[in-house]
């Protein structure tokens, strides 16, 4: 029979494991983010990075950003990095974040068929370049899927003075990748963040055909989750997260990353 006093060690010593092994597992935060920072390779490249420095794995959901947006309303998420500047400042303003701050910028781009149907090519802005395809009719294949791609498309086709619709607008619901495969597969317009179209590799006939315009800017932004509204979320690890996005080492990682040579996201965390 093992003496009493082992026996107690043991226990102490095997609970001891357990709480260290769950302490271990917890340090871990999910992140509610963006295909276009997941498919374009950015994460792989700068998360371990992060997570090399402070031991803190990130796991990311990569969903539309309206989707995204109501991961972190539900509780869902330790932390959020999207691009729609509007709808972020107005989730801070409804209690659920706290803190937003600009991370990096790129832009989008229209896409299309080389042959180019709609003349966009030769357009001055956007809403001029939107505004042919509407008066062609050509094909264009939209997300619709409520991501900030889509919501930035809907604000241009607003300003273009175009309510697209009819046989030649496809409203898919899917991410940025499948909107293109299905694109070159149609010969149809699409926009893209520039991150995605310059990583995507089935182009078939698809050509960049419009760039360039302010409006065509794309800003993304971290947010941190309100402890008072979420109190069971890793708000001590989302802020190490958050902070590391905006210091020198995380904008540098950011700034290192390219596909095919290219940067691809524009670090400013500290632009005046």
């Amino acid at each position: 029979m093992q003496p009493a006093g082992l026996t107690l060690v043991a226990l102490g010593l095997m609970a001891a494991s357990l709480g260290a092994s769950a302490q271990d597992e917890e340090r871990h935060i999910t992140l509610a983010s963006t295909t276009s920072t997941q498919n374009s390779g950015l994460f792989d490249a700068i998360i371990p990075q992060f997570s090399e420095a402070s031991d803190i794995e990130v796991r990311v959901v990569a969903v539309g950003t309206g989707q995204a947006f109501e991961i972190a309303r539900r509780g869902d998420a330790d932390s959020l990095l999207v691009h729609d500047t509007t709808g972020e400042e107005r989730f801070v303003a409804e209690g659920y974040g706290t803190e937003r701050a600009n991370v990096m910028y790129n832009d989008f781009v229209i896409v299309g068929p080389s042959d180019d149907p709609a003349g966009i090519a030769d357009a001055e802005s956007i809403e001029e370049a939107l505004s042919d395809i509407a008066e062609a009719e050509a094909p264009f294949a939209s997300r619709g899927d409520d991501s900030g791609t889509h919501r930035a498309e809907q604000r241009l086709w607003d300003a273009a003075g175009v309510e697209p619709g009819g046989e030649w607008y496809r409203e898919l619901g899917s991410g940025m990748g499948p909107t293109l495969n299905t694109a070159a597969g149609m010969d149809a317009y699409a926009m893209s963040d520039r991150a995605t179209w310059v990583a995507f590799d089935n182009r078939q006939n698809l050509d960049l055909l419009f760039e360039g315009d302010e409006a065509l800017f794309n800003q993304y932004g971290s947010l941190l989750i309100s402890a008072e509204r979420h109190p069971h979320l890793k708000h001590d690890l989302a802020e190490q997260w958050h902070e590391w996005l905006l210091s020198e080492d995380g904008q540098a990682a950011i700034a290192d990353f390219e596909v095919k040579g290219q940067q691809l996201f524009f670090p400013n965390a500290h632009a005046d």
